[in-house]
């Protein structure tokens, strides 16, 4: 039952990603973003001209202590999630956070904890979960159609530090930031790695250790541009161990010419392997079923459509029926953030 037939939305933060939020809750029917707020007062200003929005704010507070809204989209710089979320939720608003959930594992806890303890809707933009091949996946997994799985491996590919097709990197504090510590970013870890370690693991389950080797190259006079120092990772290679026996490797880079964002998935079972490109499409996976130990061809499974993330979103806040991926999930996944770093660190494995 409907409880709520409106959803007044907040975007906290108007940069880059804050574009394809906005472009997505316009075609919701059930929603309005009545409000955007950002530091810079002309950057929200232009952000609510160009996308109808008819309040800004420049401060946090001010948005959360006047404007008649239901909940909040947080697409800050990664560093501040953890603090507009906490006001946000202590303002008792409804709140969607970008990835990653936090800069750490403590962080994300508190997070998940403050919205439990507050009754909330709390959700992350894990956006890959939008394809309807990887939740088709999570489904065969769960019936045991691909029986006990042994193996996996995964990958998300960019190469925007190769090739300008998002534009030259050097130039634009859009990509600058992401290379610099300073700035706030853990890196393609935080970037990429965090999307392909929730997509790999939702099908296949939780993780149970990880060793992880992280590397950053040199790609100027002294790694640095301006006030951006260039000493994020660039290329990450992880070997886990899941929670039932399984093993795999999953790795990502921003070196990885031609590829502009290409994430894959291959999982392999005593009774069925899968295959996921989306490359080639959200919506269509690729099995191969083991019958009488013969190779099979593959086959292709038309998944359908998945409510993306904004909509499974509005909905949970309409119904007060939380959905997923929520914070819990965001926690979780950043403690394996947390313990890839610590393992490149040491350069042991490390149990989750």
């Amino acid at each position: 039952m409907v409880l709520l037939p409106m959803v007044k939305l907040a975007i906290i933060g108007t940069g880059n990603m804050a574009a394809s939020h906005a472009r997505a809750y316009s075609k919701i029917e059930d929603c309005k973003v009545t409000a955007a707020c950002d530091i810079v007062e002309e950057r929200a200003a232009d952000f609510a001209r160009k996308h109808g929005i008819p309040s800004i704010y420049t401060e946090v507070e001010a948005l959360l202590a006047k404007e008649d809204c239901d909940a909040v989209v947080v697409v800050t710089p990664d560093p501040f999630h953890y603090s507009v979320t906490l006001q946000a939720i202590a303002a008792g608003k409804h709140v969607l956070c970008e990835k990653p959930l936090a800069v750490d594992y403590a962080e994300a806890a508190e997070m998940r904890d403050a919205a439990v303890e507050a009754g909330v809707i709390n959700m992350v933009n894990f956006s890959y979960r939008n394809s309807s091949a990887i939740q088709m996946a999570a489904e065969l997994a769960a019936s045991g159609e691909l029986g006990e799985i042994r193996h996996v491996h995964a990958h998300y590919l960019q190469s925007w530090l190769t090739q300008d097709s998002w534009g030259f990197w050097r130039t634009s504090p859009q990509w600058l930031w992401r290379l610099s510590k300073k700035h706030g970013s853990k890196g393609v870890l935080g970037d990429l790695g965090v999307h392909i370690l929730d997509f790999a693991s939702m099908p296949v389950g939780d993780y149970k250790s990880v060793h992880c080797k992280l590397k950053t190259f040199d790609k100027t006079e002294g790694n640095r541009v301006g006030e951006y120092d260039l000493d994020a990772n660039d290329s990450a290679i992880i070997t886990a161990e899941f929670s039932n026996g399984a093993i795999g490797s999953i790795h990502t880079t921003r070196w990885a010419y031609p590829y502009r964002n290409a994430l894959k998935l291959d999982i392999y079972g005593d009774r069925a392997s899968i295959k996921i490109d989306l490359d080639e499409s959200y919506s269509e996976l690729k099995i191969n079923r083991i019958l009488g130990r013969k190779p099979m061809d593959w086959e292709v499974l038309n998944c359908g459509e998945t409510p993306n993330n904004f909509e499974r979103f509005i909905a949970a806040v309409q119904s007060g029926k939380q959905d997923q991926p929520d914070f819990a999930r965001g926690a979780q996944i950043q403690r394996v953030l947390d313990a890839c770093e610590e393992s490149d660190c040491s350069d042991k494995t490390v149990i989750l």
